[in-house]
């Protein structure tokens, strides 16, 4: 059973057992009203302790039934049944308490929590919004403007804010069960508090609102949930508890039926699934205990910082003393920025920085349990650092290299024992983004990549599986974007007009725009090796702003022009007169926004389907991923191969061979013609 009942004189406790997270599955619903039935029958109860076993209290729904229609009872039932109950009930609350589980613990007359305590409500990161009275309640309970916070944002707050707030009655620092017994022991007759539904909402003019209304646009990025949870907490203080019920119901299941819903639940799960991939399922990962990073610069500070949040101690080994320094100096600002954006106290980054050791000398990594190396994007050089550790750490140390495009394969070819050697490669800035792409090599053993997945949920970033080609999964689809943005200039587009389309389909910023922040050079040496590997680049237009010096905005020129001083963008007669000159006979075409969109992304799922038909990704999911960890790909759209089979598979391959028929892109991938026979990437 999912729930039992025990009895503590006139306290029964109703325990809640139904792993792993205690989620409101069909079965524990009903379980909870049958408890309910029996509690108000029994005349030797008093009162009601409501906790859960295991790690957590209730954490939310249960994920298997996530898209399919609701089942009775249903949740709006059970939490009604719990506040009306004749005997109070005293939610003991520890671990999480989500979605709902948060509601359950609003139905309690009580709520009283375990230190370390997280409470929220994350539907509005699945596309939904509360749907058994979360957004009603709250607000009687603990005020609009918290209650906004929470049903707006997903956020989870801890106990010390939700005490402060009025979300819970009381702290158990002993034992929760024992210490609800004793609170439930002390309320015996006593009037039971007025139920929450009760309760009269707070009353906001409408100023508040309209900015609430302007903050929570802002910040949802064209997902949907957020304005409907804002809009729900609203009606909540505006018409009876009943009324504002079925409103906050009719809204959940109407969201519940969204593609934006869908496509969220989709990353939840591939999400979810990542750091966990079945093919390493029983395989052992080495511990890792310390680790050192060869290369200080901006990379390699990076994945330092991401090492010491995560609590590994690090040794930093550069060529000389020199840049030892520079390198620690490098570390020591990411921490020092940490602690003006208030993200850090001063006191832990100095122990952050504390716990980093520089050194000159390959015998300070004898007993370092992984190294990871991050010098310069060049063979030779990756290859002498990796002679050096094969020869100067411990047999069964993990030696991995960060590179974005050179062959993993080629850079480990001398290291000793090459099963222990892969490729990590981590996304700049390395402490900050949340990608992780995991590369074995041909002789990388099993083991190994384990280790590597293990280090990903240590440094609590999202693995992705992923195969040896030139850019692997993600710069591998860049350089078909970038590609397919010069063919647009070519064909009468402007950098402008394809920026704004971009950020239009919900892109954080331009293809344009972004490499201009990140700076043109570093893509034209990818680009002069790939042509000294016999590979065919294109991209005539950026070819010539590098020749001109025109890098982006650390040259105050790149794709666009920008003052001194100032980052706006603004459109440049230079690259106007380059673009015509290159354009020649070119076949100019009509550009909207939807057109542009779709001359870019399609061309990108296209290749997404040939990375997948190559076995490069093991996963629709893992592209997915890749995109909207590395890329910005907006998670509302599910990610780039979600929004492929969202828009249809075979559309994606008509318009590309229309596209290709003009010279606009390259043909439709023999991977994504296959998948569009099913119009999935799952057959």
């Amino acid at each position: 059973m999912t729930v039992t009942t025990s009895y503590q004189g006139p306290i029964a406790v109703v325990s809640i057992d139904n792993p792993p997270v205690n989620a409101l599955s069909k079965q524990l619903r009903q379980d909870l009203l049958d408890a309910v039935v029996r509690m108000d029958a029994d005349p030797a109860v008093e009162a009601v302790v409501l906790s859960c076993e295991g790690r957590t209290f209730i954490a939310g729904a249960d994920v298997k039934e996530f898209g399919k229609p609701p089942e009775a009872p249903h949740l709006p039932d059970v939490v009604t049944a719990i506040e009306h109950a004749e005997k109070p009930w005293v939610g003991a609350v520890h671990g999480n308490v989500l979605g709902g589980g948060l509601e359950i613990a609003l139905g309690c007359t009580y709520r009283i929590a375990a230190p370390k305590t997280n409470f929220g409500l994350p539907e509005v990161k699945l596309g939904i919004i509360p749907g058994a009275g979360g957004t009603v309640r709250l607000p009687r309970l603990i005020g609009v403007e918290a209650a906004v916070d929470l049903a707006t944002s997903g956020a989870v707050i801890g106990t010390e804010k939700a005490k402060a707030v009025g979300l819970i009655d009381a702290v158990v620092e002993g034992d929760l069960r024992e210490g609800a017994v004793a609170f439930a022991q002390s309320i015996i007759g006593l009037p039971k508090p007025q139920p929450i539904s009760l309760r009269a909402a707070p009353q906001k003019d409408g100023d508040f609102w309209s900015q609430a209304e302007s903050s929570v646009r802002s910040k949802a990025k064209r997902e949907v949930a957020p304005l409907r949870a804002l809009a729900s907490v609203r009606n909540a203080t505006e018409v009876d508890f009943e009324a504002a019920m079925t409103f906050e119901r009719s809204t959940f299941l109407d969201l519940r039926a969204s593609d934006q819903a869908a496509a969220l639940r989709h990353v939840f799960f591939a999400e979810r699934a990542a750091p966990r991939p079945p093919e390493l399922q029983g395989v052992p990962a080495a511990e890792i205990l310390s680790a050192a990073v060869v290369g200080g610069g901006t990379m390699g500070a990076g994945i330092v910082a991401a090492l010491r949040d995560a609590g590994l101690p690090v040794v930093l080994i550069e060529r000389d003393a020199e840049a030892a320094e520079r390198g620690l100096s490098n570390v020591r600002a990411i921490f020092d920025g940490a602690v003006k954006r208030g993200r850090l106290t001063a006191e832990l980054a100095a122990d952050r920085l504390a716990g980093v050791q520089t050194s000159t000398d390959y015998g300070a990594l004898t007993d370092v349990d992984l190294v990871i190396e991050a010098v310069f994007e060049d063979l030779a050089v990756k290859q002498a650092v990796f002679a050096k550790l094969s020869g100067a750490c411990r047999a069964d140390a993990v030696l991995a290299t960060n590179t974005s495009y050179l062959d993993p394969n080629q850079i480990g070819a001398g290291v000793k024992v090459p099963a222990r050697f892969l490729g990590l490669h981590f996304f700049s800035p390395a402490n900050v983004m949340k990608l992780l792409e995991i590369v074995p090599t041909a002789t990388t053993s099993v083991e190994a990549v384990a280790t590597g997945f293990a280090l990903a949920r240590l440094l609590g970033k999202i693995p992705v599986w992923a195969g040896i080609c030139d850019g692997f999964i993600g710069n591998r689809i860049l350089k078909v974007t970038r590609a397919q943005t010069e063919r647009l200039l070519l064909s009468g587009a402007t950098p402008s007009a394809i920026d704004a389309a971009m950020r239009q389909f919900g892109m954080p910023m331009g293809p344009f725009e972004a490499q201009d922040l990140g700076g043109l050079d570093i893509a034209a040496f990818q680009r002069r090796a790939a042509r000294d590997r016999g590979e065919a680049v294109f991209a005539p237009i950026a070819d010539k702003l590098c020749e001109l010096g025109r890098f982006g905005q650390k040259t105050s020129g790149g794709w666009y022009d920008y003052a001194p001083g100032d980052r706006t963008p603004r459109p440049s007669d230079v690259v106007t007169k380059i673009i015509a000159g290159k354009a020649g006979d070119h076949l100019a075409g009509e550009w909207d926004n939807e057109s542009l969109a779709e001359a870019i992304i399609f061309p990108m799922i296209s290749e997404g389907a040939a990375i997948l038909d190559e076995k490069v990704a093991l996963r629709a999911a893992d592209i997915d991923i890749v995109e909207i960890h590395g890329y910005g790909f907006p998670r509302w759209r599910g990610g780039l191969m979600h929004y492929g089979e969202s828009v249809g598979l075979s559309k994606v391959v008509e318009r590309l061979r229309q596209l290709s028929s003009k010279g606009l892109s390259a043909a439709p991938s023999q991977g994504l013609v296959r998948a569009a026979a099913s119009d999935s990437f799952d057959g």
